[in-house]
């Protein structure tokens, strides 16, 4: 069995299940982890902020409901409405920093939703990825380099046909994945020991060779 979380980074609901996710990661380190971007923001919808009226007023519920934090530099970079969210580019940084450092995914893909709802920078700029590398002891420059190069955009492509072969076209979703058995732990918000009730369930239902 792995889990299977498909995510958006610009998806304010997986930013507030960020801390839910690595609880529950650290909880079961023996099950491997895959990590799928989502395309929530592609197509007509890269659009300005300004165009999704919702935006603020879900942040606040995202808040109450899972105790995420919006920072100031999060603030300055919508204040206008003009930033565009681009789920392709983040995608593409997603699967950068997860072939430079496949085991820390998770880790990797919640500082990247920090780096956006915290600190205010855009996941469509490569100095973004070169200072999250940089930080987690990567090399920098091969991170940024690799953002921009044709085989993240191919790579950010088979994560949106992953996520629609699983099945999931709202964000955040976990799954468990068993050979062809997939249990869903989570939609959106979820405390930890839901998600772990949950996947003891489905553990339990397993087959033991």
């Amino acid at each position: 069995m792995k889990l299977v979380y498909v995510f958006d980074a610009y998806c304010g609901w997986s930013h507030g299940f960020s801390a839910t996710l690595r609880e529950i990661t650290a909880r079961h380190p023996e099950l491997p982890v895959e990590v799928v971007s989502g395309g929530l923001f592609t197509g007509p919808r890269r659009a300005p902020i300004s165009t999704f009226g919702y935006v603020q007023g879900a942040n606040a519920q995202i808040s109450e409901q899972t105790g995420a934090e919006f920072g100031d530099g999060y603030d300055r970079l919508i204040s206008d409405g003009s930033f565009v969210m681009d789920s392709e580019a983040a995608a593409r940084g997603v699967a950068t920093l997860r072939q430079f450092a496949p085991d820390r995914v998770v880790e990797l893909a919640t500082a990247l939703q920090r780096a956006f709802y915290l600190d205010g920078h855009s996941l469509s700029d490569a100095d973004t990825y070169r200072n999250l590398a940089a930080a987690a002891g990567l090399d920098a420059h091969a991170v940024a380099t690799a953002f921009d190069a044709p085989e993240a955009h191919a790579e950010a492509e088979a994560d949106f046909h992953r996520a629609a072969q699983l099945g999931v076209h709202a964000f955040p979703t976990l799954l468990a994945v068993d050979d062809d058995q997939t249990t869903v732990l989570a939609h959106g918000h979820a405390t930890t020991d839901e998600v772990d009730q949950r996947l003891a369930a489905a553990l339990s239902a397993t087959p033991t060779s």
